[in-house]
């Protein structure tokens, strides 16, 4: 009976994106995507730099005006990205799992697409996760007219991951949809997230935490991912991935795995210590009392 459910559960796992998918996605075919986007560079490099320049520019433009409140229209973007990243989560993360089990982890990141999930409602899902990359960029503008605090960590992954996703759809990567599997997850849970800060619902017993550590292991099994495809192909394997997608991969996941750590240790340090005092300080009345 194991056995049976074992030799069932790929196949279910498959068969779950072509769930209520239209016909575009089940007719998918990623030949004349990648073509495209072989052939249109310009297109990230062109949003890369609009997007600096506002960086740049914007906050000076905010510096004496007051912030924008914006708070429905931000409720509403982050709502939008959040139910985007949950329909990608179930059109790729079932697929992620049924690929895991039914090959060799040498497989999973060195074959190509075609032969595995680059076509149909996954592959369909994948194309859109990199193109979402450049309205995403809009969550910075957000931020800079609300006049909130744009940290290095922020802009920094926004321009890196538009670059990589591009580059990485336009050679065909085979580590692909580990990559977008776990980013559709974590943005469904974050986004949920900034959704309901926007709109001062967040329960108090949330646990903000758990977004962080969920990016954190994100870019650790990323660079992981990444580590292990260079080591076949050193090794002389055939996988399909090119050099310069591995290379930028993996400066970009440990990049990232070392400015999350940061980030939480200064976030979550900082809380620790200040809670800390906090209870030293009522001790110490009490004390006086």
């Amino acid at each position: 009976m194991l056995s049976y459910l074992e030799s069932k559960i790929p196949a279910f796992l498959a068969a779950i994106p072509s769930c209520l998918a239209t016909s575009m996605e089940v007719n998918f075919d990623a030949t004349s995507t990648v073509q495209y986007m072989a052939s249109n560079y310009w297109i990230p490099l062109t949003s890369v730099s609009t997007y600096f320049a506002f960086i740049t520019v914007g906050p000076k433009i905010m510096e004496h005006r007051k912030p924008f409140e914006l708070t429905n229209t931000l409720a509403t973007w982050n709502a939008s990205l959040c139910l985007f990243s949950f329909i990608g989560m179930v059109k790729t993360v079932p697929m992620m799992f049924s690929v895991s089990m039914t090959q060799s982890f040498e497989q999973t990141v060195c074959t190509h697409p075609f032969d595995s999930w680059g076509t149909g409602p996954t592959g369909f899902w994948v194309m859109l996760f990199c193109f979402s990359k450049i309205p995403e960029l809009i969550d910075t503008v957000f931020i800079v007219l609300r006049k909130k605090k744009l940290i290095f960590l922020h802009w920094y992954h926004h321009i890196t991951v538009l670059l990589f996703c591009w580059n990485a759809y336009a050679t065909m990567s085979a580590t692909g949809l580990y990559f977008v599997s776990m980013n559709y997850s974590v943005h469904a849970l974050m986004y949920g997230y900034y959704c309901l800060q926007a709109l001062k619902k967040v329960p108090r017993s949330f646990p903000t935490v758990l977004i962080t550590l969920s990016q954190i292991v994100q870019m650790f099994i990323g660079t992981g991912v990444c580590a292990s495809a260079w080591y076949f192909k050193l090794k002389g394997h055939d996988c399909r991935n090119e050099n310069s997608n591995l290379i930028a991969g993996g400066l970009m996941y440990g990049s990232y795995l070392y400015l999350f750590c940061a980030f939480a240790c200064k976030r979550y340090g900082t809380a620790v210590d200040s809670t800390k005092t906090i209870k030293q300080k009522t001790t110490l009345q009490e004390k006086i009392e």
